[in-house]
């Protein structure tokens, strides 16, 4: 049998094979690490504009937020304008009105100042028409009826155009501190001197002096009652209040009052509040009132919260006081004016004439 021929081993061929074998294997190794690292390369990235995402979606949200309030404020800046636009509107408004009724204040100031002038002519003639014929008239047997007796130089010692009647007087006498002196500078040194300086003003002298006149023309067959008043109001003769006294049967103790009234402390403000309430509560009330003062009450019916006082209150206080004054009683007042309060005379006198009453502001000679 013939034998088989071996066929040849060829080395070359077999690691051909191997070493494609082992270079494809590298290529696949080589793209799977390339592919491994872009990942992890596209993993960051991916963080990183995950990051940024967030960061700009937080930047958006706080921007968001702000717009909110920016929006906010700016509504409210637009009610505020308006408000404060409708505010400035009613405030010019208000001075408008201000200035109008300012206006017609002035113009009826100036009239007054007239009419004051006019009737101060009148006054002046009326009194020199009322010398003489009280010089005339005054005889003996009228000057024997007072029920005390009174001094005065030659005859300025009796009141012109102001008359003394009545079945019941009431005299209201101010002893406030202001009626020391004429002026404010005088009246705050007065105020703290000794009562024995004080009381021997030349005002204060005057008007105790009007105090001694009056009671003595007070007609033989009235009664009489006399009160003093400050901040607070008391009778005179001691242990009358609210009580009418007899012109006849009372000279005594209206004597001895008179003394007193030497020894009263002017002090304090003044409440014409309190001195109406005398008027409003004396039982029966009276026929005939003499006020005696010098100026608009610096106080109503409680004191002050603050020690100083303007013109202006002083005329609310004058308002609120007459609103418990009664109807149908004359009110005479006989006015020491004081400085620094020029509304104190039309007031007054606009008080004389709505209620029947007389006014008078003495010379500094009398009585």
């Amino acid at each position: 049998m013939a034998r088989r021929k071996r066929r040849a081993f060829n080395v070359f061929n077999l690691s051909f094979l191997d070493i494609m074998s082992c270079g494809f294997g590298a290529v696949i190794l080589f793209f799977m690490i390339i592919s491994a690292q872009i990942s992890l390369d596209n993993q960051e990235r991916l963080k990183e504009s995950i990051s940024e995402v967030e960061r700009l979606e937080a930047r958006v949200s706080a921007g968001e937020r702000q717009l909110a309030s920016l929006r906010e404020s700016v509504s409210e800046s637009l009610t505020e304008r308006a408000a404060t636009g409708a505010m400035a509107e009613e405030l010019a408004a208000a001075v408008r009105e201000a200035r109008a009724r300012l206006t017609d204040r002035e113009r009826l100031a100036m009239m007054r100042r007239e009419e004051i002038e006019r009737l101060q002519a009148e006054l002046q003639e009326l009194e020199a028409e009322s010398e003489r014929l009280a010089r005339e008239s005054v005889t003996t047997e009228d000057a024997g009826r007072q029920i005390r007796a009174v001094r005065g130089e030659g005859e300025r010692a009796y009141l012109t155009g102001m008359r003394m009647g009545g079945e019941r007087v009431l005299i209201l006498v101010d002893v406030s501190a202001s009626m020391l002196d004429t002026t404010i500078v005088n009246v705050i040194r007065r105020r703290n001197m000794p009562f024995e300086r004080k009381v021997t003003a030349a005002k204060w002298q005057r008007i105790m002096a009007t105090v001694d006149w009056l009671s003595a023309q007070i007609p033989e067959d009235s009664e009489f009652q006399i009160y003093l008043f400050n901040t607070r109001a008391w009778p005179l003769v001691e242990g009358s209040d609210r009580q009418w006294l007899s012109a006849s049967a009372d000279v005594g103790r209206l004597d001895e009052a008179i003394r007193l009234l030497r020894e009263v402390d002017p002090g304090d403000g003044s409440s014409l509040h309190r001195a109406f309430e005398v008027v409003r509560e004396m039982n029966p009330r009276p026929d005939n009132v003499y006020l005696i003062t010098d100026s608009l009450p610096t106080q109503g019916a409680t004191a002050p919260a603050r020690r100083t006082v303007s013109g202006a209150e002083r005329a609310r206080h004058f308002e609120r006081a007459l609103r418990i004054l009664p109807t149908n009683v004359p009110i005479n007042v006989i006015l020491f004016p004081l400085e620094g309060d020029p509304r104190a005379a039309p007031n007054y006198w606009e008080l004389t004439l709505r209620t029947g009453g007389t006014f008078m502001a003495p010379t500094e000679d009398w009585p």
